[in-house]
């Protein structure tokens, strides 16, 4: 039996430099939606030419156009795709944008992608956004409270999940950034399986816990939970590297549609990992010594 708890406060230390600077990043930037949360529309272009295409420049011409407020002109990489941003458009619209493409740099205008989101359905998303996280982690915490018959394990694991959340978070503030990544309605999606994810690993360190408490081991609190983490972590980590080895490769080989979903599966799998073992069951313990006086 390894002594984990022995070093619960350096975990928590660790946990706790994270969360600092995500909150910070989120304070200072913030996140940056996509449309599919602000509402306009996207339009996804791949310009064949030999000519030095001027994002700047373009963004001027296209705002030229009646009712046309560009946002922001995207370069894809390496592959002379361009992305662009804008207020709400129909299709006549998109037709002329296209067509002063074309007048820039030739007829070799090819269209690839067109999205549109209405700003009202784009409100109602960002609010329904919230309202899952709150239901999820409420349902969460009564599930894990009624199950170990204790709301210090269905608090510890809570703040387990929100550790994970924050840290997801901030990593996605700081990409915004850096490097212009929006979150859209496939980061909630992976924002929401972070959570499962985080908790699920919880709850079998927690059974084990249980166990051995029903059980009568003869060990105290902090042993037994030592023997829980011990016990539980092999598997954990195996199964988790699987996930991070099949989410590594879909990010590097995937396609840009996917990317930025891929990796917040990533990060959220790797946060996900580390707090059920070394977040959830260091503040079990506090949280016993302190209100159950459990030694």
């Amino acid at each position: 039996m390894i002594h984990f708890m022995k070093y619960k406060y350096v975990y928590l230390g660790i946990s706790a430099i994270l969360v600092t600077v995500s909150l910070i990043s989120l304070a200072l930037f913030g996140l940056k939606p996509a449309i599919d949360f602000t509402g306009g529309a996207l339009l996804e272009v791949h310009i064949d030419t030999d000519k030095q295409v001027d994002t700047d420049k373009l963004t001027e011409n296209i705002n030229q156009i009646e009712n046309i407020d560009v946002y922001a002109i995207q370069t894809v990489t390496n592959e002379n795709n361009y992305i662009i941003k804008m207020n709400y458009i129909d299709e006549p619209k998109k037709n002329e944008i296209l067509d002063k493409v074309k007048e820039d740099y030739g007829s070799n205008i090819t269209e690839l992608r067109f999205e549109t989101v209405g700003p009202t359905l784009g409100k109602e998303l960002l609010m329904k956004t919230g309202v899952s996280v709150l239901l999820a982690s409420m349902a969460i915490l009564l599930y894990v409270a009624h199950q170990f018959k204790d709301k210090m394990y269905g608090i510890s694991a809570i703040l387990a999940m929100f550790h994970d959340t924050i840290i997801l978070l901030g990593t996605f503030s700081l990409l915004g950034h850096f490097y212009n990544v929006e979150v859209d309605v496939l980061f909630v999606t992976a924002l929401l399986t972070t959570l499962s994810f985080s908790v699920h690993d919880t709850i079998v360190v927690f059974d084990r816990i249980r166990e051995s408490l029903k059980r009568g081991v003869p060990l105290s609190f902090e042993q037994i939970v030592d023997k829980a983490v011990t016990e539980t972590l092999p598997r954990s980590l195996n199964n988790s590297l699987t996930i991070i080895f099949v989410l590594t490769t879909l990010a590097l080989l995937g396609g840009v549609t996917i990317r930025w979903f891929v990796v917040a599966l990533l990060v959220g799998t790797i946060a996900g990992t580390y707090s059920s073992t070394f977040v959830a069951s260091p503040l079990l313990v506090i949280f016993m010594r302190k209100f159950r006086n459990k030694k």
